[in-house]
């Protein structure tokens, strides 16, 4: 295997709180281990078409406790052509650039994993994503500032709807994964989450009513992961349709979530992860997402990472059932 001399780093798909913190540590792990690191702006897009700067320890010099990412971010459709990831691949040869380091989520990871197979190219991946689906890691950079976030919105919806005694259904992120919502209704004291895992077959929607309602209780809060068919508005509509006697109202969180300063734990995470990511290359280490399980650092194939299910703990839907009477 060829001697790696020059490290790329990018970040892709949708930005997550903590990735400045990931840039800062694979730069600054990176140089401290005697590599040079190259900087790829927006992502795959920008590999192909060469937005690269060489970085050095002040280049990212005060963006630990800063959102979004630096380096911007950018969806690309071509980048999953075989002819795209040829243009990405010559790119890294011209630029000098031995191996590449891709901070993203299920899709990021993805397109790094193919980038690999077809070059036989030494790639390494970071879990940056708010929606904390990757299999083979705990947490995934960003997600524990978005679960503070929406609980912290949902504790201000809590006081308009105690104030109307109304039900509010409060849509948030998460794609196919419910992490971010089942969580946050335990921590903001919801009386349900609406996710995608629950596979009992129930309409969830009657179940929360039947026994979610109470006389006792002046207001609801329902938290539903996001859903082109079946999110927030959909429930509401079935309650104002089915249950006309209660006041209903919707507030769907948006990319509000995405933003803000990073949480510590999520500051650890990726400085942690980024110093694994350069780990594994002095190790010889390719084509593997670097993880956290059981607070210990853990290289995950992309195959794994990309393709299993990471399963929700079935005792967190029993905490919320209980606590929620």
């Amino acid at each position: 295997m060829a001697k790696i001399r020059c490290i790329g780093v990018l970040t892709s798909g949708g930005d997550a709180p903590g990735m400045n913190a990931a840039i800062r540590a694979v730069t600054r792990s990176a140089i401290c281990n005697g590599f040079k690191v190259k900087a790829i702006y927006r992502g795959y897009e920008g590999l192909m078409k060469g937005e690269i700067k060489t970085f050095t320890t002040e280049d990212v010099s005060g963006i630990i406790q800063t959102g979004g990412t630096i380096l911007r971010t950018a969806r690309a459709a071509e980048f999953r052509t075989p002819e795209g990831r040829k243009r990405a691949y010559d790119t890294l040869i011209k630029e000098g650039i031995d191996a590449l380091i891709v901070i993203g989520g299920n899709g990021s990871l993805t397109g790094a994993m193919l980038l690999a197979e077809e070059y036989d190219f030494p790639c390494i991946g970071l879990p940056g994503t708010i929606d904390n689906d990757l299999y083979g890691t705990d947490n995934t950079i960003g997600y524990d500032t978005t679960l503070n976030t929406i609980m912290d919105c949902v504790d201000k919806i809590r006081d308009t709807a105690n104030s109307h005694e109304r039900i509010f259904f409060v849509e948030v992120m998460g794609r196919d994964a419910g992490f971010l919502a089942q969580n946050s209704a335990i921590a903001a004291g919801a009386e349900v989450a609406i996710i995608p895992e629950d596979t009992t077959g129930a309409d969830q929607l009657i179940e929360f009513m039947e026994r979610g309602i109470r006389k006792s209780k002046r207001s609801c809060i329902v938290i539903v992961s996001e859903s082109p068919k079946c999110g927030a508005l959909h429930y509401a509509d079935r309650v104002n349709k089915e249950y006309p006697e209660f006041d209903v109202r919707v507030s769907i969180l948006g990319h509000l979530q995405r933003g803000g300063r990073p949480s510590a734990l999520d500051r650890v995470l990726a400085s942690r992860v980024g110093v694994g990511a350069i780990n594994a290359l002095v190790q010889g280490q390719r084509n593997v997402m670097v993880g956290i399980r059981n607070h210990q650092i853990v290289y995950v194939p992309f195959i794994e990472a990309v393709q299993k299910r990471k399963n929700m703990d079935p005792q967190l839907i029993k905490v919320l059932n209980e606590l929620s009477i």
